[in-house]
């Protein structure tokens, strides 16, 4: 295969069967770049985002992935370089989240959280900083949580605030690389990980939180990830609260 049947950029977006990761890749398959959908469980999610990019004339494939799984994050690498050549763009959103005090926290639960989220986070960086060409950005998923301290986020915020340090530093080992890395943290988003198990009190509360008065759309949170992507790229080795104002 020539060179040039290959599309000019390629973006890995974990978590991109659902909610802002889904949105992310949508977007990103909009501006142009060919994008690898990568999910955890629910087929049927991910074949939806595919024919949703590829419907609106974009390209895209499916790779089924644990991101906390060695061998399964350096896979989903390989097989993005052999379906388009390269890769330019990982953004990380997959993540899972369990809200409770923390003295009602199980080390089960905690534990499962950390693999996911920052060994999850550590693994896919770590794979990005092998493989990805000059001119490229990493984006990871963080949280405003991380400086809102909400009660029962302590363990969730806690693997964010991982995510955030990772970034942080990682962003000042790309030296002479030309690749950019940020962590975007959005406040209340209305996705199903955020509405889930949620009373409609509390969900005005949170969207009051700011002073625009709602709650994020995935569409607002993926135009920051689009920017980041691509005309973005003096913005290096931040935090960007996304927010509508929050904090």
């Amino acid at each position: 295969m020539t060179h040039s049947t290959h599309p000019a950029r390629v973006a890995i977006v974990t978590g991109g069967s659902r909610g802002i990761g889904r949105q992310s890749a949508e977007r990103l398959a909009a501006d142009g770049l060919a994008v690898v959908i990568a999910y955890a469980s629910n087929d049927q999610e991910a074949q939806s985002a595919v024919a949703a990019i590829q419907t609106a004339g974009g390209l895209a494939t499916a790779v089924k992935v644990d991101v906390s799984d060695e061998q399964a994050v350096a896979q989903l690498f390989s097989a993005t370089e052999q379906t388009y050549g390269g890769v330019d763009v990982v953004v990380h959103a997959a993540g899972i989240m369990i809200l409770k005090p923390l003295v009602e926290f199980s080390a089960d639960d905690f534990d499962r959280m950390h693999r996911v989220n920052v060994r999850g986070t550590f693994l896919v960086n770590r794979q990005a900083t092998r493989r990805m060409r000059p001119g490229g950005a990493i984006i990871n998923f963080s949280s405003s949580v991380v400086e809102l301290a909400l009660p029962t986020y302590a363990p969730y915020a806690a693997t964010k605030g991982a995510v955030d340090a990772l970034s942080r530093v990682l962003a000042r080992e790309m030296r002479g690389r030309d690749i950019t890395v940020n962590a975007v943290a959005p406040g209340p988003t209305a996705t199903d990980l955020f509405l889930d198990g949620k009373d409609a009190a509390t969900i005005d509360r949170m969207a009051k939180m700011n002073p625009l008065e709602r709650l994020g759309t995935p569409q607002d949170i993926a135009e920051v990830v689009s920017f980041l992507a691509g005309p973005g790229r003096w913005i290096n080795g931040q935090v960007i609260l996304v927010n509508g104002g929050a904090v």
